[in-house]
């Protein structure tokens, strides 16, 4: 399987609406803390503006709703999968990205047999507290040879100053959040990764 090397990560169906349009091709919809009724509006929002621009949708965490709404793709970090039923999420046909920060959790990642692996934080990040320091483009190296053909997604305070040196130590893709999202020109911003990663696709 073959990533998009730039990997939008938002928090809303409005931020898919204003952004997907522009070329992005791959999203993940990572929504926190909502109303279950909330979070279905948003992923059937998401669907119809991914499918119309042909872009690859994976729902954060909640694998049950991506289930029921008829998604494709999944992401879950660790804790998730601890609890997850890995079983159900394949019997659906929906593929699957998992979050790693350690030797022990890329163990327990690959055992599920996922669709790509994600290492994180590269760099710091202002997203959320980590307890991981930031891992440097040097564990980007170490993961790629340990997985061998699965694509690698590299993510944390990735911006696109840091974009050649990603892909130069093994990345596959590179997820974006805040260097988008908090820009005072998100769309400028959004064309420009898909302007900067035209390269690697």
């Amino acid at each position: 399987m073959k990533l998009d090397p730039f990997y939008l990560i938002v928090d809303s169906a409005e931020w898919i609406e204003r952004l997907v349009p522009l070329g992005v091709k791959l999203v993940q919809l990572r929504m926190k803390d909502c109303s279950d009724c909330e979070l279905r509006a948003a992923i059937r929002r998401a669907k119809t503006v991914c499918a119309a621009h042909i872009c690859q949708l994976i729902i954060n965490d909640y694998w049950r709703v991506a289930i029921e709404e008829g998604c494709d793709f999944v992401h879950l970090g660790q804790e998730d999968l601890a609890i997850a039923d890995i079983a159900s999420i394949r019997a659906a046909g929906l593929k699957l990205g998992l979050s790693t920060h350690d030797a022990a959790e890329l163990e327990t990642a690959l055992k599920a047999e996922p669709d790509y692996v994600a290492l994180g934080p590269v760099w710091p990040t202002i997203l959320k507290k980590m307890k991981w320091a930031p891992q440097g483009l040097e564990k980007l190296r170490d993961w790629k040879t340990l997985i061998g053909s699965l694509p690698l997604v590299a993510i944390g305070g990735i911006n696109t100053d840091r974009i050649d040196g990603v892909f130069a130590h093994g990345a596959d893709s590179a997820a974006v959040v805040t260097d988008i999202t908090l820009s005072a020109d998100p769309e400028g911003r959004a064309r420009e990764w898909i302007e900067r990663t035209a390269r690697f696709r």
